[in-house]
């Protein structure tokens, strides 16, 4: 998954909250990291974006 389509999906799953979220919250799945502290690590954006799903308990829609 290129960046680009991550942070889509973060925009359509969270609206104006997307970087709030990304910046801000800490989550289990990513070794209690934030999205952009993963993403800066060089972590894989589609793994990162099953986490967020996962942990954050978005519909099925938005896989």
């Amino acid at each position: 998954m290129r960046l680009t389509d991550f942070q889509e999906r973060m925009r359509e799953a969270f609206g104006a909250q997307a970087e709030w979220v990304a910046r801000d919250h800490v989550l289990l799945g990513l070794g209690q990291r934030t999205v952009d502290e993963a993403l800066a690590a060089g972590e894989d954006a589609r793994e990162v974006w099953r986490v967020v799903h996962a942990e954050l308990q978005l519909p099925a829609a938005l896989r």
